[in-house]
Parts: C-alpha cells; structure tokens; sequence
C-alpha cells in the first residue's frame, strides 16, 4: 500500500528572523521536529565557540535545520511542474534538509578533531538507527530512511535532489550565511536570495541558474568569502576552540593515566575509551559539556584547571601571525624556553592553521569536491560559472590559508625579569 502523505489540519509557522516564517504543512515534517533527537539541537550552537567574539552568535543548529528546510519547501514550490522535477521526490527532500545536521555533537569541529568523529557519519546512524528519527521516517516506507541517509550522504541516485542538500549553490549554504550574518550583526553575509530562488531551474543531474541571474550569484560567493575570513576564521575564537581542544585532550590524557576527577567525566567514558554508542552520543550537548568545564575549574590538576577557568571566564590565549615557512625555528625555540619556565607546551603553545576555497570547479578524479554552479545560458547550454563570471574567475581554485601561533600572554607576562622572559618576549613580538 503506497504512503498517502498526510497533512496536518493546520499549516504549522515558526517566526524566524532570517525567513520571516517556516512553514509546516506535512505531519511527517511536524513530527520529525518533535522527535527528541532534533529536539536536541537546540543545544548545539551552530556556531560553536564564536561567541566569545560576536556575542550575538547564540543560534542553534535547531535554528538552521529549520531554515535549510524552508530554502527547500520554496525551492520545490517553484519546481512544480518543471521538466525534470518528480514530485514524488519532495518528502524525501525536505526529511534529508530537515536532518542534515541531526548528528551534530557539541562544539561540533573541535570535538570531532580530538575524539576522531564525522558528525555526517552519525547523521545517518540516528537516521537509519533504533531512534525517533527513524520510527518517523518508517511511516513512509522501510526503506526511506534509507534514502534520505543516502541524500545526505550524496551517494542517493537522482543528484538533483542531491544537489539541492550539498552543492556549491545548495539550501544549507544559502541559509547558514544570512543566518549566521543576522546573529553575528555582520553585513557581509548578505545576498539576493529571492532572486537566486527565482532564477532556479532543474535538470537531470543538479540545480542550475538562468545566465540573468548571475550577478546575485556572484554576490553570494564573495558574501560567502567575506563570512569566513571575517567571521569563521576569526582569530579570537579559533583561540576558544584551541583552548577547548586542549581541555578535552587533557582529560582525556587524565582518565587514561587513572586520574582521580572530583568531578567523574562519566559523559566521557566512551569518548576516551573510543567505544561511542548512539545512546551515548546522544546524550552530548553543549549544556553537558559546559557543565563539567565549570566544575572542572576546581579540579585538582593544575592544567585541567586552568584551562576550564579560561574557557569558561573567556580568558583566551593571545595569537601572533606564524609564517609556516620561515617561523618553525623560532617556534622550536619557543617550545624549548617554555620547558624551561614549566609552561607544558602541549597544551599552552598552538599553531593553527585555516584555509577557504571560495569557489571550486569541479576537478576529475579528485574526492571531495562540491558540483560546481552551471548557468543556463538562453540557447539552452549549461556553461560553467567561472567560465563566464570574470570575478568568479578569479578566485577559482585559488585556497588561502592563514596561521596564527596562540600563547598565554598572561604565564609569559608573570615569568621573573630575566634573559629567558626577554628572549620569549622577543620571539613573540617579531
């Protein structure tokens, strides 16, 4: 028996200040959001520790899901009836926009780094796995979770619906810049999204955009450009995440020498010993974490300590431009002088690196890459962006990549006068 895609009596709104409203017409959907795996997304922030710069940044990823959702909702609306549009595609589009970032741990890059983890890999665990997620989605059919772990996963066999999840123009982009732009109180993050949407149309293998469209096109790739250099790869909260690296590496180095906590990571276990079940992961949010940093001020290890207290109190370590190429003898002298004042260079002397590819056209044979934006020129060709937009062009293919080393200016600052703090002083300041 075919599923008959029930709707609610009365269409559902969210008020968001992004999208003005979300709209909710199917109880598939409505009840997706009341599952308690999606539900515990609003206790993930989308935007990690980039708080501690633009305090504004306190959305969630509950927030976004439901704005990839809405981008998707209009998306379809304006496919209807198009040449290579199949209705019978649109639950499974809005599910896999809806989920796309259920599986989302706490802080979410950092604590991927340090315990080894692919928030996409558990995306589809809670997808396909024994959750309320997985209950909803068997309404429809015992292999629709399936499928939509295959969208988000992009291996699913029709790569427009793929295309509208995961591309270089796609729903979660388009949402995520002007999203994160608005709580940040950036102007950068800003594009015509109607006019993107209008310009929109489908065929076989992805999304594609009218050739008169291409000016709002170019506006959003250099918003997205302005966004990370501006916001994502702030120097200050890169601090954040590296003083949050090194707790959860300290802890974890703790428990495994048999440390005795006055505040057990039981939250932990099965991070440290490298055995996490759904059921565990699940119980992980940022309210969670942030729970045992505060107790963890008043551990008896000094490191752990320190670094809770910083975290927590926002008393970041200090950052000086790294040139990869010329700065890793000072660096080895650095590292030596910190030995010898007791500052452990494990944990209170990182270098971190971020790197962007604004606009990528696709590259044979090479894992990884995103599909590239085509235009739909008015004899029907499909030509590729950089191929007709000179600023895109410029840009393609060209990766920049900024190093920062980060230090606790306050240890260096409290070191008695002498040659040793002198010679620190120096390196550091260039």
């Amino acid at each position: 028996m075919a599923y008959v895609n029930e709707q609610l009596h009365e269409e559902k709104v969210f008020k968001d200040p992004v999208h003005r409203y979300v709209h909710v017409r199917d109880k598939l959907i409505w009840d997706l959001i009341g599952t308690a795996e999606f539900q515990r997304l609003r206790r993930v922030r989308q935007l990690g520790t980039t708080f501690f710069t633009f305090h504004g940044a306190e959305h969630s990823r509950f927030n976004h899901s439901l704005g990839v959702y809405e981008i998707i909702r209009r998306i379809i609306d304006i496919f209807q009836g198009r040449e290579h549009w199949d209705n019978s595609e649109r639950l499974l589009c809005l599910s896999a926009g809806l989920l796309h970032d259920v599986g989302h741990g706490p802080f979410s890059h950092s604590f991927e780094k340090v315990f080894q983890l692919d928030h996409e890999k558990w995306t589809r665990a809670i997808i396909t796995g024994d959750t309320e997620i997985n209950k909803v989605l068997k309404r429809v059919s015992d292999d629709f979770p399936k499928k939509v772990a295959e969208v988000i996963a992009k291996t699913y066999e029709n790569k427009l619906v793929v295309s509208l999840i995961s591309s270089q123009i796609d729903a979660d982009r388009m949402d995520y810049l002007q999203r994160d732009a608005f709580y940040t109180g950036v102007s950068y993050g800003h594009f015509d999204m109607e006019r993107i949407l209008r310009v929109m149309r489908p065929t076989e293998d992805q999304v594609v955009i009218k050739k008169s469209g291409m000016h709002a096109v170019e506006d959003y790739i250099m918003s997205r450009y302005q966004m990370y250099w501006q916001v994502y790869f702030h120097p200050v909260t890169r601090s954040a995440e590296v003083i949050l690296t090194k707790i959860l590496h300290r802890a974890k180095k703790l428990y495994q020498e048999g440390y005795r906590f006055s505040m057990e990571p039981t939250h932990f276990y099965s991070l440290f010993n490298g055995n996490v079940s759904l059921k565990d992961y699940l119980a992980l949010d940022e309210s969670v974490m942030l729970f045992f940093f505060q107790n963890w001020m008043h551990e008896n290890d000094a490191i752990l300590k320190d670094l809770c207290t910083r975290f927590m109190n926002r008393n970041l370590f200090k950052y000086i431009e790294f040139n990869p190429n010329s700065g890793y003898m000072k660096l080895m002298e650095l590292m030596k002088l910190f030995n010898e004042v007791g500052i452990d260079t494990n944990y209170y002397l990182e270098v971190d690196s971020s790197s962007d590819l604004p606009y990528d056209f696709y590259r044979p044979g090479e894992e990884g890459e995103r599909i590239p934006i085509y235009l739909l020129m008015p004899n029907g060709e499909l030509r590729e962006l950089s191929r007709e937009s000179e600023i895109v062009e410029s840009i393609s293919g060209k990766k920049r990549t900024d190093h920062k080393l980060y230090y606790p200016v306050d240890f260096v600052d409290n070191l008695p006068e002498g040659d040793v703090k002198k010679r620190i002083k120096e390196i550091l300041q260039g």
